[in-house]
């Protein structure tokens, strides 16, 4: 009983930081219809540009997140104003190919900038610092961080689009692009806000996910698997749903790991294609009208 409750929390916790990556694919596809495939290698960036401001800087990777945060918002104005701008969003095939041009150059440059060995950022003794939850049940004082800055971004989150202006505006341009032109909306600002923000969500989880474990030029496509599995399993637009997913793959994944260490990714796409035959939309999808 206790392997099987300590498997559960464990998992839980992973699925936070599953979560983080798919928070910005969730927002990126349910705003401007974008197939964002290199999601993964954005957070990959992050945590290169964490690692660069460590060595240089000698900053603390979870005291630099309020510097990161700004860069990667900058960016995501910059890319969407200089290149997603002038690529029609009627269908999605162009945008991913756009992606897909992205992600090859990003895993090219950082491959040739900081070669193919794992690298990790150091977060001292908060790394390895843990509590005793139950009785023979310990658990990470780092995964309880990322587990619980997952459930402020949503909020956040939550509370940016149902509750401002900005959020109105993100849901009238999600649901009818042109109907929101035609009564005044600046939608290319709104997607230049959108994907700034969305940046500002893969900057996050990629400096927790660096510290959490190794990362590589290559590790993008294996995020972004995690981060799309996490969406449609919650349902695409539900954020909740988004941390149900990550939630729902990280208990997988440790379950198999207690099996076999080798079967441990395989159980949460085993997890992921048995829920989609019996939920094809995902648990939380919205219902059309």
């Amino acid at each position: 009983m206790t392997i099987i409750l300590d498997t559960i929390i464990q998992g839980s916790l992973l699925g936070g930081l599953f979560a983080l990556y798919a928070l910005g694919l969730s927002l990126i596809f349910g705003v401007m219809r974008i197939v964002n495939i290199a999601h993964g290698d954005f957070i990959v960036v992050i945590a290169y540009v964490g690692l660069v401001l460590m060595q240089t800087l000698g900053l603390h990777p979870l005291i630099s997140i309020p510097l990161v945060i700004v860069m990667a918002a900058a960016l995501g104005w910059i890319l969407q104003a200089v290149l997603f701008d002038f690529v029609p969003n009627i269908d999605p095939l162009p945008s991913m190919l756009v992606a897909f041009g992205l992600q090859i150059i990003i895993q090219n440059t950082l491959l040739l900038g900081f070669g193919a060995d794992p690298k990790k950022l150091s977060a001292g003794p908060i790394e390895v610092m843990s509590i005793e939850l139950l009785p023979d049940i310990f658990v990470g004082v780092l995964p309880l961080i990322i587990f619980a800055t997952a459930i402020i971004l949503i909020l956040i989150l939550q509370a940016i689009i149902y509750r401002t202006g900005f959020g109105r505006q993100i849901r009238a341009v999600s649901d009818n692009e042109e109907n929101a032109r035609m009564i005044g909306i600046d939608t290319p600002k709104i997607f230049r806000k959108a994907f700034a923000l969305v940046l500002v969500t893969i900057a996050i989880s990629g400096l927790l996910m660096a510290v959490k474990g190794n990362f590589t030029p290559a590790s993008g496509p294996t995020l972004l698997l995690f981060a799309f599995e996490a969406v449609i399993i919650g349902g695409m637009g539900s954020l909740w749903g988004t941390l149900v997913g990550g939630i729902v793959i990280g208990i997988a994944h440790v379950a198999g790991a207690q099996i076999d260490a080798g079967f441990q990714t395989l159980a949460g796409h085993a997890v992921f294609l048995l829920i989609l035959v019996f939920y094809p939309s995902g648990l939380f999808a919205k219902q059309e009208d």
